[in-house]
């Protein structure tokens, strides 16, 4: 049976075909549907877990016990399981374990675009990088295969143009999923300094078999072709290359860590030009070029952002590979207006919205986190001044109240609630315990909204479908130490603004939760708001709210009755009295 999947999809198929029993992710784009998908399979058990560290613990004692795993995250999350990782590569696995690295390359919805290649060379674990939705759910029984043959966890490397294309799947039956007897074993299990040592050597020993592997392994192939042009590529790159140069001699490599040395020297013998075509870092190129051939890469093929035909054809083109064209004819559409960029928004009713017009309104020192309401930051709105990575917002609040005495009383950290789970409480046991004096706000919208709405440990609900205990974020807080405790309706503009005034300047750590539902998951039924135009003077107050319904038309305020959902937001801050909340409408509904 044929399907058409992304690759997501497909790792999901691959998993569970391969006998994968039990899988641990935090969302994060482009990996969520992974689990998602995963989790509709009989037999199986998935979950999200709080954050990527404590998922791929949970798959390394899955491991242990004699399961096959499966842990899910992008990029950035495997930041945040590196310490387990590194030392997984020492203690090994029992039942196979693979980790899904879904790398971002031009940032569709990233802080970063690191290669993560760097990290399998880094933890010296085994990378596999499929191609296509075909090749990942392949490569997903041939991980698991490798990582009970050679004992060592397997990085499975996709790109989110990997993760979300869309090609045919050959559907296969499940293998029955059995347990790998559970041995007690101390010197393989027990990371204590003594053997510590001794699984390091075993490491070693176990890369080099895997570099012998490597170069014999089918995933790492030669396509022949013309032979004035060879071409050393992997990933998405690789039909970048074919749509690009589809005679060229390729050496497509589906293993790239270990890479392997002597199929790389082999094929350079055998074409005249050597030419290398990755995506970000000269990560492949570095090692051609250290085993002394002659590679051309990044002087023709752009180190950052999401490669594609175009770039590559550019870069073979400035190689002198491809003849420049004299002229090429203009499509039509060139020839009409350009449209205007529509950038991201809050949605119309976002309980965001009124957080971050009240910081900007009080014109406060405001230190971000990740999610929906990064997007706070941005004009018009401008109510946040940074954002570095999940749960940095109360650590840096805490360290600019520490270094700028000046700016106390005028900063405050926003986190969501996911995210506080994620990293944020030990950013606020910092600031307790070393009697800080930062303000958090906690937006909490009752779900992991902008990976798709994932459930977390305060939603009441498991990946699963289950019901589960909710975390009382105003009980967790307590329990750390902070006296100073309030939630506060969002919409409210009033009560929030308060609440913000009084706890900034307080003495002491405090804690305000902004505490209303995702709009998108319990969307509201008033009417929406109406306009006096007579009352209206054309001021323009109304946009700083950032909301997709208001605009402005003939110097007079305009509100989309599709659009609007009642929020009662605008109304509160339209000193004319010109936006009108339907009866019963406003904050609080």
């Amino acid at each position: 049976m044929r399907e058409l999947m992304t690759g997501n999809e497909a790792i999901a198929r691959g998993a569970f075909e391969n006998g994968v029993t039990v899988a641990s992710g935090y969302p994060g784009t482009p990996s969520t549907e992974i689990l998602e998908n995963f989790c509709r399979y009989q037999g199986v058990y998935a979950e999200w877990a709080p954050n990527e560290k404590v998922a791929l613990e949970v798959g390394i004692g899955a491991s242990m016990a004699g399961a096959r795993a499966l842990v899910t995250m992008k990029h950035v999350g495997v930041n945040v399981a590196a310490d387990p990782l590194l030392t997984a590569a020492y203690t090994g696995v029992n039942g196979g374990l693979v980790i899904i690295s879904a790398d971002d390359p031009g940032m569709h919805s990233s802080q970063n675009e690191q290669d993560n290649r760097n990290y399998a060379r880094f933890a010296r674990i085994p990378m596999l990088e499929p191609s296509d939705s075909a090749e990942a759910r392949d490569m997903m029984g041939l991980a698991l295969e490798i990582s009970e043959e050679f004992d060592i966890p397997v990085m499975l490397r996709i790109t989110t143009r990997v993760a979300h294309s869309q090609s045919f799947v050959d559907l296969k039956e499940q293998v029955t999923p059995s347990l790998r007897e559970y041995k007690k074993d101390t010197r393989k299990w027990l990371m204590v300094p003594a053997f510590g040592r001794m699984r390091r050597a075993s490491l070693g020993e176990r890369m080099e078999r895997l570099s012998r592997y490597s170069g014999k392994t089918p995933v790492n192939f030669i396509l022949p072709g013309d032979k004035k042009v060879g071409v050393i590529t992997s990933g998405v790159s690789y039909q970048y290359l074919r749509d690009t140069l589809p005679g060229a001699s390729v050496l497509k490599l589906g293993m790239t860590y270990p890479l392997p040395a002597g199929l790389i020297r082999q094929f350079a013998a055998g074409v005249e030009k050597l030419f290398v075509v990755e995506e970000l870092e000269p990560y492949i190129e570095d090692f051609v070029r250290g085993l002394g051939l002659n590679a051309k890469g990044k002087e023709f093929f752009p180190e950052t952002g999401e490669l594609g035909a175009a770039p590559v054809r550019r870069g073979f083109i400035a190689a002198g590979v491809i003849p420049e064209e004299a002229s090429a004819p203009v499509p039509q559409y060139q020839d009409m207006p350009a449209v205007p960029v529509r950038p991201p928004v809050l949605c119309a009713g976002c309980p965001h919205r009124g957080v971050f017009y009240a910081l900007r309104k009080l014109k406060l020192v405001v230190t971000g986190d990740i999610g929906c309401y990064t997007l706070g930051g941005l004009a018009p709105l401008e109510g946040m001044d940074s954002c570095v990575c999940m749960g940095a917002s109360i650590g840096m609040s805490h360290g600019i109240d520490m270094a700028a005495p000046g700016l106390r009383g005028r900063t405050v950290a926003v986190i969501g609630d996911s995210t506080f789970l994620h990293s944020g409480i030990t950013g606020l046991i910092d600031v307790v315990y070393n009697g800080g004096n930062t303000t958090v706000l906690i937006l909490d919208n009752s779900t992991t909204a902008m990976t798709g709405h994932q459930d977390n440990p305060a939603t009441g609900k498991t990946l699963m479908g289950k019901d589960a205990p909710v975390i009382d974020l105003e009980g967790l807080v307590k329990s750390l130490g902070v006296v100073r405790v309030r939630t506060v309706d969002p919409l409210d503009l009033s009560q929030l603004e308060e609440a913000i005034k009084e706890e900034v300047t307080a003495s002491g750590p405090s804690v305000i939760i902004a505490r209303k539902p995702c709009v998108l998951l319990r969307r509201q039924t008033g009417s929406p708001v109406t306009v006096n135009e007579e009352a209206c003077t054309g001021c323009k107050t109304c946009l700083r709210l950032s909301c997709p319904a208001i605009s402005v038309n003939d110097k007079k305020c305009s509100v989309d009755p599709v659009s609007c959902i009642g929020c009662g937001l605008c109304p509160q801050v339209c000193k004319f009295g010109a936006l009108v909340a339907a009866k019963g409408g406003g904050a609080g509904a």
